[in-house]
């Protein structure tokens, strides 16, 4: 059993789908739980993974919670899972109290973003420093978060398995053209406009050097709650012709195969599914060294670049502006950016749930446990 709150959209959400319809096809039954309906999915699921809607997103405070467990944990009872995996914070606190004494149910937590980016109330980071020594496993997306929780969360059984990179890329709804002008060249940045993913900086860092490179074009993909403070910013700027911001795109194979380089300008990262799909579609790579995510997936100055130090304006454009200009350099990192279809493969990464799930399994099955 998966539980998520929705498939509206996210990396997680994609994660989810992702697994599930790898799971499915390596003989495991799957069902999914999510708090919202199908109506408002985003990604398309496997046919063949039950679908269930607890009908309980919307509702606010602690009594909507209280019912929220307790519908979550009738579907537990009533579907006897072997597993159950809650995806992000959230959702892991609830399967971890949900299933509370449920015999031969093992619960799986995960984490999807480095928690000191997180803005959740104190209320649940208590609840998670309960819950998380009570699970069966806790999930890191990487080596940072891992360290994180084991200072923060003592007690929690902790194994890093990283997203599988999404490869190969579709071309799905919605559909944004992508034009790209005979002689122009493409920087792209993709991602929710918010706060943590710092266009702001990749603008400001793009402007700087914009005089120096009159053939190069910023395009910004996502939709978020600072769109109209970017969009403020540019036209402050008076970059209008030169960045532009058309919305979120489906079609990420058709953008990847005209982008000339890749920008990830995050302050905070989980891991960042996005760098992975550029780097699989051969795009050279920019990424600030955050805490976690980038530092993991690349190998500085073999298949990426890494900015130092991280939220620096001036090290970015310096960085982007070395490889605006070298185009041997975009062609060597663009070439070795592809083994990433290999380092986070989806045969790889499914394998390391494989483990976690023959470890999880493994007392029940010695009648240790349930």
């Amino acid at each position: 059993m998966l539980f998520i709150h929705s498939l509206r959209g996210g990396g997680a959400e994609r994660v989810a789908v992702d697994l599930a319809a790898r799971w499915i096809a390596g003989g495991h039954d799957v069902l999914l739980v999510t708090q919202t309906d199908a109506s408002e999915d985003a990604y398309e699921l496997n046919k063949q993974v039950q679908r269930i809607s607890l009908n309980t997103a919307g509702l606010q405070g602690v009594m909507a919670n209280l019912r929220r467990l307790y519908i979550l944990r009738k579907e537990i009872k009533r579907q006897r899972p072997d597993i159950v995996i809650g995806f992000m914070t959230t959702s892991s606190i609830l399967a971890v109290l949900a299933a509370s004494g449920v015999a031969g149910c093992h619960v799986i937590a995960t984490e999807h973003t480095h928690p000191p980016s997180q803005t959740i109330s104190g209320l649940w980071q208590k609840l998670r420093r309960y819950t998380y020594p009570k699970a069966a496993k806790v999930i890191a997306l990487t080596h940072g978060t891992k360290a994180w929780l084991e200072k923060n969360v003592p007690g929690s059984n902790i194994a890093v398995i990283p997203n599988a990179v999404h490869w190969p890329l579709e071309n799905k709804e919605p559909f944004i053209e992508c034009v790209k002008a005979p002689g122009r060249k493409l920087m792209l940045g993709v991602g929710r406009l918010h706060h943590d993913k710092g266009f702001d900086m990749l603008i400001k860092a793009f402007v700087s050097i914009a005089h120096l490179h009159p053939e190069w074009d910023l395009i910004i993909l996502g939709e978020g709650d600072k769109r109209e403070a970017l969009q403020k910013q540019l036209d402050e700027a008076g970059m209008g012709s030169r960045i532009s911001m058309p919305g979120r795109a489906g079609n990420m194979l058709a953008w990847s195969k005209a982008a000339d380089i890749y920008v990830l300008s995050s302050r905070t990262e989980g891991l960042s599914n996005s760098l992975l799909e550029a780097m699989a579609c051969g795009v050279p790579s920019i990424a600030f060294d955050c805490d976690t995510g980038p530092r993991e997936i690349i190998r500085p100055g073999l298949d990426g670049v890494l900015v130092k130090p991280a939220e620096d304006e001036e090290a970015l454009a310096a960085q982007m502006s070395a490889l605006m200009f070298n185009q041997a350099k975009q062609a060597e990192l663009g070439k070795r950016a592809i083994d990433v279809r290999d380092r986070f493969s989806m045969r790889r990464i499914a394998g390391l749930w494989q483990d976690v799930f023959n470890e999880v399994l493994h007392d029940k099955k010695d009648g240790k446990k349930g």
